[in-house]
């Protein structure tokens, strides 16, 4: 399964391909595509929150493996409007760090909680991560491609965490996963006081 929605993944990729040739432009469809692709990739705080989203997903089971990742874009989005609304929320910068911290605790103490809560969780720092999208918005970009491209960008980050956190199911991945998640907690801590 997992496989298969890699799959996908990169068949979407190299369907788009060809509108990547625009995207020094900035502008239209490819050019807010791929802006908005990019940017979560390209932002290791980002990168790393959505990677321990889908592993703490994987860890939790079934059916958390999917929902968390796909509650996190869907209330991604909400945030992302807000911020090009420009509506005001503090502590964006403290949120996506903390979101990189508790992520990595939770996986690295393997910590079960009821899925409401996880969800809770995993849609509150959501949030964060979708305004710092759309204030970073560029000026020229297609807003609505923006949100498509780094909705697809976050949805494959989680694939990975999810790929990864199934290697929980042999005694050598337990102790991988939970030092990959203690690991993502020191990069929060890094982004937190400006070490990362």
């Amino acid at each position: 399964m997992v496989r298969t929605l890699l799959l996908s993944f990169f068949v979407i990729a190299i369907s788009l391909a060809p509108e990547v040739a625009n995207a020094h432009t900035g502008t239209g469809m490819s050019g807010g595509f791929v802006s908005g692709f990019a940017h979560p990739i390209l932002g290791w705080d980002h990168v790393v929150a959505m990677v321990a989203v889908g592993m703490w997903g994987a860890f939790l089971g079934a059916p958390a493996i999917w929902l968390l990742p796909i509650v996190f874009p869907l209330v991604m989005a909400i945030g992302t409007v807000m911020g090009i609304a420009g509506v005001p929320i503090p502590g964006i910068e403290t949120g996506i760090a903390a979101s990189a911290i508790v992520l990595g605790l939770l996986i690295l103490l393997a910590i079960r909680l009821p899925l409401w809560i996880a969800c809770i969780i995993v849609g509150g720092f959501a949030i964060f991560h979708g305004y710092a999208h759309g204030t970073e918005l560029p000026q020229s970009a297609n807003p609505l491609a923006f949100i498509i491209g780094f909705v697809l960008a976050t949805g494959m980050l989680h694939l990975i965490g999810i790929a990864f956190g199934l290697l929980l199911r042999w005694p050598a991945g337990k102790y991988a996963v939970r030092t990959a998640g203690g690991l993502i907690s020191l990069f929060g801590l890094g982004f937190l006081f400006g070490f990362a």
